[in-house]
């Protein structure tokens, strides 16, 4: 299984449409230091897939780890419009099944909406951080079905037990009461959050800003003089 993981990743990290982030920063190390994954686009099967396979890889490495100080967090930049509730379920539990090894390190930057909202209050409470720019935004299950009466009363009942299931794990995850959250979602329209709100709500736990985010920025910063320091020595 591990073999097919490290395959899988191989295969991400070498196609940049793919819009999955797995860095390094160990220089040149088998072991990276810092772990980062990244979803920058809907919630849909093929993304979700990519970004479970990219964790459990992850958590395989630290629970390989004897040494618990030497276990890295994972951590999950986050920028989405939403996409599927189907596959936000299957990511989210995927991230509840994963924390009981690693914990996960949610970072919603630039916008968090419909079913990504589920995705960054999902992270290791504590853990979940939010842009100072960053919007938020939450709405009912939505649906398009056509067809036959019968199909659509069935299918009717299939999305209300969606919402629910939604709403129920949102309660969970957050500070929000089932019947607060059922008035936001009761007005009908979308329901727009600063990322203070957010933090009111327990959908994040921290804004950031600055100077906290200079660790990444550091590492980024050396990966990219070690390549430039390469092409200027071959040439």
């Amino acid at each position: 299984m591990i073999k097919r993981l490290k395959d899988k990743l191989a295969s991400i990290i070498e196609e940049e449409e793919q819009k999955i982030i797995l860095m390094d920063a160990s220089g040149g190390s088998r072991e990276p230091d810092l772990r980062v994954v990244g979803l920058f686009s809907e919630i849909v099967d093929e993304k979700i897939a990519e970004i479970i396979h990219a964790m459990l890889f992850m958590n395989e490495m630290n629970k390989a780890e004897e040494d618990e100080k030497k276990r890295k967090d994972i951590e999950f930049y986050l920028s989405t419009y939403g996409g599927s509730a189907d596959d936000m379920f299957a990511l989210y539990d995927m991230m509840k099944i994963i924390e009981n090894d690693t914990d996960i390190s949610v970072i919603g930057m630039g916008k968090v909406m419909s079913a990504g909202v589920l995705i960054l209050a999902g992270g290791t409470k504590g853990k979940r951080k939010i842009g100072r720019n960053c919007r938020v935004m939450l709405h009912s299950v939505i649906a398009g079905n056509q067809g036959p009466l019968h199909n659509l009363i069935n299918e009717m009942e299939a999305i209300q037990d969606l919402q629910e299931m939604y709403i129920e794990r949102l309660v969970e995850e957050t500070k929000m009461t089932k019947k607060q959250l059922k008035k936001l979602l009761e007005q009908k329209v979308n329901i727009y959050l600063s990322a203070e709100q957010a933090v009111e709500y327990g959908i994040a736990d921290e804004i950031i800003w600055g100077n906290q985010m200079s660790d990444l920025n550091k590492i980024l910063k050396e990966e990219y003089d070690k390549k430039n320091s390469t092409v200027t020595t071959q040439s």
